[in-house]
C-alpha cells in the first residue's frame, strides 16, 4: 500500500522553465501535466518518480505530497503534521530535515514552520517508541517539504535530496558558475536539434557544452549521481531503480556534429577541461582558448548559446566593448546560426546589435535576464547593422 495520499508529483523547476519541464515531463511518461509557479504537477507511480529523478534535466527536486490541511495557527499546523501515519514513511533511527515556504499565509516565518514541524514528528516517534529521529540540517536521509498557501499546508517527501542541479560531473568551478539546470534549460529553450553544431564562445566551466553533449548522446541527467532520497523511504524498491537505469542508460547513443566550447581565459579552459574529462566526454566537446574577437565559427548550421559577463555578475572593464564585439562577431562570422544570448544588463545586450526572433525571461539566481535568440542571416556589414533593437521594451 502506497504511504502517499495519490499519485500526484510535484516537480519545481526555475523560473521561465515551466513550460519546457511541463513538455520533458510528457516525453518521460507523465500525465495529467499542471503548469504552476516555478513548478510542475503531474500523476505518475513510483517508476515515473524514479524515471524523473534520473532522467530529467529541468528539475531541482521531485517532491510527493503526504498530506494536505489548513493551517492557520501553529496548533492546526502541529496537529496536521503528528496526524500522519509516520512510522510508515520513516524509520526512528533515519535522520529528517524539514523545509519550509510561505506564501500570503497567517505563518509566515518559515524557520518556524520548519520547527514546528519537527516537534511535531519528534513528539510523534517519542510518544510511540519512547526514541526519536535525529535531525540533521545537511544531508538527512527523510527530506520533508511544507508549504503553506494562503494557510492551505501541504506536507511532502523531497525524493531528491540534494538539488537534481547537483549532477555530480563538476569538479571544479570557476566565478560565477551558471546552474546545470539553467544550463539544459536554455538548450532547450533554443530549440537545438542535437544534429548541428553547438558553440559556447564563453564557456567557463563547461556546463553549457556538457549539457549539449549529455542531451545530444541521451545521457541521463541523475548517470554521475549515485544517491537520492527516496532511497531511505520505507517503499524503497531496489530492483525497480535498477530497472529504470538500465533502461535509461541503454538508450545512450553517438553524436557526430560538433559541440566547441572555447574562452578567452586559461583557467576558464583549465577548469572546463577538468570537468569534460570527469564526464569522459573530452573526445565528444572541442576545447579551445581564443577570443570570442578571433573565434571563427566551423562551416555549417547550429546553434551558439553566449553567457557573457553582466556587470552584476561579474565586472568587466567596459561591458559595453565586450557587447559590441559579441555582436560583430556574430554578424561578420556566424552566417545561418541561430544566436543565443543570456543577460541581466538590458542596456548591454541592445549593443549587440541585432534584433531577436525569440525573447524568453529567466532568472540566473536571483538575476532576471533575458534569453535572446538572434537568426544570423546572410548579408552585407550593414544590413546587419540594419537589425537593430527598436526601443521596445524588452
Amino acid at each position: 500500500m502506497s504511504i502517499f495520499q495519490d499519485d500526484r508529483i510535484i516537480i519545481k523547476t526555475l523560473s521561465g522553465l515551466e513550460e519546457a519541464l511541463g513538455e520533458e515531463l510528457k516525453q518521460i511518461g507523465a500525465t495529467q501535466v499542471e503548469i504552476l509557479r516555478r513548478a510542475v504537477a503531474c500523476n505518475g507511480n513510483q517508476e515515473l518518480l524514479y524515471n524523473i529523478n534520473y532522467k530529467s534535466r529541468l528539475s531541482l527536486i521531485v517532491i510527493r505530497p503526504l498530506k494536505s490541511f489548513y493551517a492557520e495557527t501553529p496548533e492546526q499546523l502541529y496537529d496536521g503534521v503528528r496526524s500522519i501515519e509516520w512510522m510508515k514513511i520513516l524509520d526512528v533511527g533515519k535522520t529528517i530535515s524539514v523545509k519550509a515556504s510561505t506564501y500570503k499565509s497567517a505563518l509566515d516565518h518559515t524557520q518556524y514552520i520548519s520547527q514546528k514541524t519537527k516537534d511535531a514528528i519528534v513528539d510523534y516517534f517519542r510518544d510511540k517508541f519512547g526514541h526519536r529521529p535525529s535531525v540533521d540540517t545537511f544531508d538527512a536521509d527523510i527530506q520533508i517539504n511544507v508549504h503553506l498557501n494562503e494557510n492551505q499546508c501541504e506536507i511532502g517527501l523531497n525524493s531528491s535530496g540534494n538539488p537534481l542541479f547537483k549532477r555530480g560531473y563538476r569538479q571544479a568551478t570557476g566565478l560565477a558558475p551558471i546552474n546545470e539546470v539553467l544550463a539544459a534549460g536554455l538548450i532547450a529553450l533554443s530549440g537545438w536539434d542535437k544534429k548541428s553544431n553547438f558553440i559556447d564562445p564563453m564557456c567557463g566551466s563547461g556546463t553549457l557544452a556538457i549539457e549539449a553533449a549529455m542531451l545530444a548522446q541521451n545521457i541521463p541527467a541523475g548517470y554521475y549521481r549515485n544517491n537520492y532520497s527516496f532511497m531511505h523511504w520505507s517503499d524503497y524498491d531496489r530492483t525497480l531503480w535498477k530497472k529504470v537505469k538500465d533502461a535509461a542508460d541503454n538508450e545512450m547513443t553517438d553524436f557526430e556534429g560538433l559541440i566547441l566550447a572555447t574562452d578567452i581565459s586559461p583557467k576558464s579552459i583549465e577548469i572546463a577541461g577538468k570537468n569534460i574529462h570527469f564526464a569522459k566526454l573530452h573526445k565528444d566537446i572541442e576545447l579551445k582558448q581564443i577570443d570570442i574577437r578571433n573565434l571563427n565559427y566551423p562551416e555549417g548550421n547550429g546553434v551558439i548559446i553566449i553567457n557573457p559577463p553582466y556587470g552584476e555578475r561579474i565586472k568587466t572593464k567596459d561591458i559595453s566593448d565586450l557587447y559590441q564585439a559579441i555582436g560583430d562577431s556574430l554578424k561578420l562570422k556566424a552566417t545561418g546560426y541561430d544566436a543565443w544570448v543570456i543577460s541581466s544588463d538590458l542596456e548591454a545586450i541592445r549593443l549587440i546589435g541585432l534584433r531577436p526572433h525569440k525573447r524568453h525571461v529567466v532568472f540566473n539566481g536571483s538575476l532576471e535576464c533575458r534569453f535572446n535568440g538572434f537568426k544570423v542571416f546572410k548579408g552585407s556589414k550593414k544590413d546587419q547593422y540594419q537589425q537593430n533593437y527598436t526601443t521596445e521594451d524588452e
